[in-house]
């Protein structure tokens, strides 16, 4: 059964916006590749996430640091090539737009003409707010990203919840004004209190997408790798599973196994 809107023939900024208007969540995943992002488009998921998390589920890096710009415009490219109806976001992985904003313009400008992707996402507050106006005076939409931000990983040393303290969670609330007043279309906020997730969905006027940042937001996002079961190694309170594919793939990977082993496949009516 469907679950989304037929009479949106294609999700824009505009249309996300219009939803924030009218209180209905926002759905996101991430898709790193053609058969996934097909699957997920007719699903009627509204925002696909070509996320730098790539680096961890597609390529084994224990960060996301190692993924490079091409690596996401060769992800972003596959996944636009199956999307019919979601807007698709491709992130700017880590030092293509931090310090250098001409960089982050430049590196925007290949993710748009080289995957005909719809959005950029990149991490970061008032210390990105520079390389942000520039991409946006190029007309090409910004996401933008706060919390836990795992391209700074090695700064904060852990991948535990941001913004506990006052000072760090009054930082957050306005650097989320601040993103909002630069022209970003929407922010991610990652793992951060929900109670704090809520005040700034209530305070600014684009939408709040969460992570770990419970339900008083605009929408939620989640690594399509861990929601399917596919990964097992990562269990974070925020994470519902919502099947087992590791264990699903794995007994017919053996079953396959133990038919070749036993001659069984090919049967007669699967040669020719």
């Amino acid at each position: 059964m469907s679950i989304h809107k037929e009479s949106i023939k294609r999700v824009t900024t505009h249309v996300l916006s219009e939803m924030k208007l009218k209180g209905e969540k926002i759905s996101m995943l991430t898709s790193y590749d053609f058969s996934m992002a097909n699957i997920v488009d007719k699903a009627g998921v509204d925002v696909i996430l070509v996320g730098d998390s790539a680096s961890n589920v597609m390529a084994g890096h224990e960060t996301t640091l190692p993924i490079t710009l091409d690596h996401m415009i060769y992800h972003g490219a596959s996944v636009v090539r199956a999307v019919n109806r979601a807007l698709v976001v491709v992130d700017l992985p880590f030092g293509t737009y931090q310090g250098n904003s001409k960089e982050a313009l430049n590196s925007s400008i290949r993710i748009m003409k080289e995957t005909s992707a719809d959005a950029v996402k990149l991490e970061g507050g008032r210390e990105v707010l520079e390389s942000i106006d520039r991409i946006l005076s190029a007309g090409i939409p910004v996401m933008g990203h706060l919390g836990l931000t795992p391209q700074s990983i090695h700064k904060f040393g852990t991948y535990t919840v941001r913004a506990k303290e006052e000072e760090e969670a009054k930082k957050l609330l306005e650097d989320a004004k601040l993103l909002e007043e630069a022209g970003c279309f929407a922010i991610v906020l990652e793992k951060i209190p929900a109670k704090l997730a809520k005040k700034v969905a209530e305070s600014v006027n684009i939408p709040i997408i969460g992570i770990g940042a419970g339900n008083g937001v605009d929408g939620q996002v989640l690594v399509i790798h861990d929601m399917l079961g596919i990964t097992q190694e990562f269990s974070p309170r925020f994470l519902r599973r919502y099947h087992n594919l590791f264990a699903e793939i794995k007994g017919a990977v053996q079953n396959y196994i133990s038919d070749v082993k036993s001659r069984s496949f090919p049967s007669e009516r699967e040669q020719y």
